[in-house]
Parts: C-alpha cells; structure tokens; sequence
C-alpha cells in the first residue's frame, strides 16, 4: 500500500535552534490546522552542537508529521535546504527558517496564491526587524549589483521563504551543482511566479549564525553561481591596464629622445608597478574564484550526507 503525499511540506534548517523549535511548532500547528491542508514539517539537522536533535525528536514522538534528517556534520544552510527538499513529499513546499523571523501565519498567504495556479510563490520583505542598518542596506545593495550582473533575474529582498510546487521541486532536483546559491537556483528554474509581501520578525530566541564572513562568502557565491562578469570586468580591466601602460611606453620614449634620460621619477615608477600588481592580483583572484568552483564540482561529492533519519514510516515511496 502506498502513501498519499500531503499537500504542503514545511522545510526547516536548523542549526542550534533548540530555544525555537517548541515555538515554532505550535505557531504552525495552529496556521496548518485553521488551513484544513495535509502537511508534514521536514526538519534539517545542520550538525547542531546545542539540543536541536533531541527537541526535533521530542516533536517526532509527539508529532508524527515531524519528519527529522540528521546531517552527519554542519553541511551549511544551502546544503541542509537541499537536503530538506529532497525528502519533501508534499504536493508543494515551503522553506522556512527556525527562529520564525519568516511567520508561519504569512502560510495561508501563500498557499491560496498556489490554489491560483502559481507554481513559485516569492515571500518579499517589506521590512527587516531586528538587523543592523549595515546588515540591511548591505542586502540591499548585493541583489542590486547581482541582478545588474546575472543573466537571471534573481528577487530581491527575498530570502528562503516561498512556496515551489511539485514541478519545481522536481526541475531543482534535476541540477548537479554541488556548491548552490538556493535563492538564485530557485530563480533560474523558472515557471509561474507571483510574490506577497510581509514585514520580517525579530529572531525569536537565539543569535544569528550568519555574520559578515559568511554573508560575504555567500554574496561571493551568488555572484560566482549565476554572472561571468566579473571576468569579463578582469579582462577589460587588464586591457585597459596595457593600452595605458603602452602610451606612457611611448610617452618615456618620446620624452628620452627629446630631453635624454635623467636618473629620476622613482616615484612615479613604484605607484605603476603597485597599480599593476594590484591589478593582476585582483585579476587572479577573481578568476581563482572560479576555478575553485570547477575544482570542488569535479570531485563529485554528494551535497550533504545523512546520518539517520525518523519518518512518517518505514516505507516513504509514493511510486
């Protein structure tokens, strides 16, 4: 006998989210109860070091519909998402992060957009509560400058929280890239979309995991994952470079033929040879960036593993 896929699946990372996870449940026992939808919550173990297993499988024994995946180590966000929506069953599923800064109550929302018949249902931030003014404006700017840059049109100030039916959940399974920028492959995928709109929350307990280190390490990987740019911007950079340095080539030659060739200008000769190295260094940076990308895809390791796992039962296949 075969099970029935619910109709919505709730798509939960966590990393060291045990002061949220009690919260968390009740506000969406009661969005999906008063919506009368099938729905099971998939919750992502990100290798947690505080009680984040332990709450999830509290849930798991009170709840059935809590389904949990134990990663064998903290994979990153994109990698536990991935992992989330991979054992999604639900006829469509949402992400939605632990610390209930995106509110189970916008659900219903959501959900009545996808009854419209849209298959990508964008959750836009109207507001950001609880972040610095940097944090904000440095969000800002970075969807900017990356839709400025890709060839996809990425949503700005949107996060993780969406609605993706069936049929996008399947095309997203269909991409092998193994370092992912979730938001964009979201984008790229296409298919019918609409967005709603909402006022972001204040963290619920807890501090954020995601400093400036890891907001730059993730803008670098958006801007690597979706535009060839900033390659391009090195090779006209670097023409640009010789083309200068080849006039005032011929500018030094000039000015020895016609005034000779006094021992001076020891300035002006280290500020061109710093520029230039700057220069080539940026260049290779830039292009080290991207063939980090072409070496961690040629090893072909999976995105994330999976220590263990407790379900709805023993057999999950729908086929």
């Amino acid at each position: 006998m075969t099970n029935r896929r619910p109709e919505v699946s709730l798509v939960v990372p966590c990393h060291d989210e045990a002061a949220n996870l009690s919260t968390l449940y009740g506000r969406v026992l009661a969005v999906m109860d008063k919506a009368g939808k099938s729905w099971e919550m998939v919750c992502i173990n990100d290798g947690s070091k505080d009680d984040t297993l332990g709450r999830l499988l509290m849930l798991h024994e009170k709840d059935p519909r809590i389904v949990v995946i134990d990663l064998s180590r903290n994979f990153g966000k994109e990698a536990a998402l991935t992992a989330g929506l991979d054992y999604a069953r639900g006829e469509c599923a949402i992400p939605l992060d632990a610390d209930l800064q995106d509110p189970p109550e916008l659900i219903p929302v959501l959900l009545a957009k996808w009854q419209e018949g849209y298959e990508v249902v964008n959750a836009v931030r109207l507001s950001r509560d609880g972040e610095s003014w940097a944090k904000r404006a440095s969000a800002h700017v970075f969807y900017r400058i990356l839709n400025r840059i890709s060839e996809v049109a990425i949503p700005a100030d949107t996060g993780d929280f969406r609605l993706l039916s069936r049929p996008v959940l399947e095309a997203i399974k269909m991409l092998p890239e193994r370092r992912r920028f979730m938001k964009g492959l979201f984008a790229w995928v296409g298919f019918r979309t609409t967005q709603v709109y909402y006022h972001r929350e204040p963290r619920n307990a807890g501090n954020t995991k995601w400093d400036y280190r890891r907001l730059l390490n993730l803008a670098v990987e958006g801007v690597t994952s979706f535009s060839q740019v900033p390659l391009r911007l090195a090779a006209h950079l670097g023409l640009m470079v010789s083309l200068l340095a080849f006039l005032y080539a011929i500018y030094m030659v000039i000015g020895t033929l016609v005034y000779g060739n006094p021992v001076k200008g020891y300035p002006s000769l280290m500020v061109a040879v710093l520029f230039l190295g700057g220069v080539q260094l940026l260049a290779l940076g830039i292009i080290g960036e991207y063939i980090s990308r072409i070496y961690e895809e040629s090893k072909q390791r999976p995105i994330y593993l999976v220590k263990n796992t407790w379900l709805r039962c023993a057999d999950r296949k729908d086929d």
